[in-house]
């Protein structure tokens, strides 16, 4: 096997080494299956979000080197795209136009790098606008791009002409995770906080929704294909799912001892995955049966701060351990 490719699940047999591991019984196997590459690159890159690129590979933010990283899972090859001298990315998506959008907390600005051409294009937060601590984005159905800051602000870039707006949020501090619904509206929630809110696109106000858990840390948010909101509750051990339709909420808490969740995603198929740092696993959440299955990450504190897919597989950020990791789900 390719030093670049390391496997931590080969079918039933792989499945069943890990489990025996961990000491789960083989019954629990899971279905899918774990890819690995190490991050190849000259310098520690601290790795933090992720996304799917458009040509196959993944893009992914260094947030210790101040660069856009890209790997490529054909050949485990590492690229590292300079974004500006001091630079600090936290998020990064794939837009509308096929470019890496990239919040950049230490120049306090949104970062376009187009693809494949790999230009950098800078939009700055308007003058006056102190650190914000720029977190994550999504963009809407008209194509503006919403974004957040943790110190307590959430702002829109206009990609037709460049304008940055921010306003402060509810509540001040907090800011994190934030979404778009298939419905095209943008939902963002609070670490600090512990609420999630939804923002009226026209005048950039928000308003808040309080989950029935208090002071559960709403780290990251995601919808799925009934626009429904998953929230990983960072503080208490659980995910939440709330209907804006119904305007319910309902809360399951993570297996194991002392689960962390940090990120949250659903996939095409309506899967949540959610990363627990505490248990040092990744986790599907299926809601039709309300069960979880584990899969353990093969490295010690591999720490996955984002998760993000396309059809047939889920990327994982391994933060701790610069490793970035699929599980193929087709």
């Amino acid at each position: 096997m390719s030093s670049l490719t390391r496997r931590s699940a080969l079918g039933t047999a792989g499945a069943l080494s890990l489990l025996a591991a961990a000491g789960l019984p083989a019954r629990a196997a899971p279905r899918f299956q774990m890819q690995s590459w190490p991050l190849k690159a000259p310098r520690h890159t601290g790795i933090h979000d992720l996304a799917p690129a458009p040509d196959g590979g993944v893009w992914f933010t260094a947030q210790a080197s101040g660069h856009l990283g890209w790997l490529d899972p054909k050949s485990g090859r590492t690229e590292l795209i300079a974004l500006a001298e001091r630079s600090s990315p936290h998020g990064v998506i794939q837009g509308p136009d096929k470019a890496a959008w990239i919040t950049d907390g230490a120049q306090n600005a949104i970062v376009r790098v187009g693809w494949p051409d790999r230009k950098v294009t800078a939009f700055p937060l308007p003058p006056g606008v102190p650190h914000v601590n720029l977190n994550t984005a999504a963009f809407d159905k008209d194509g503006d791009l919403w974004f957040t800051g943790q110190s307590g602000w959430v702002g829109k870039l206009s990609p037709k002409n460049g304008q940055v707006s921010v306003k402060r949020s509810v509540r001040g501090r907090g800011p994190y995770g934030i979404c778009a619904t298939p419905a095209g509206e943008i939902w963002w929630c609070s670490l600090a906080g512990s609420y999630i809110a939804q923002v009226d696109r026209r005048t950039g106000d928000s308003s808040m929704v309080e989950p029935p858990t208090r002071d559960q840390g709403a780290r990251r948010i995601w919808s799925d294909s009934r626009n429904q909101l998953w929230v990983s509750e960072w503080n208490v051990g659980q995910i939440g799912r709330y209907d804006p339709q119904a305007k319910t909420w309902k809360e399951w808490r993570l297996p194991g001892k002392s689960p962390q969740p940090y990120a949250i995603y659903v996939d095409e198929r309506d899967l949540v995955w959610v990363s627990d740092f505490g248990g040092n696993a990744v986790l599907a959440f299926d809601p039709r049966t309300e069960k979880f299955e584990s899969y353990p990450l093969p490295r010690a504190n591999a720490n996955i701060r984002q998760i993000l897919g396309r059809p047939g597989e889920v990327w994982l950020p391994e933060s701790g351990t610069e490793h970035i990791t699929v599980i193929r789900t087709a």
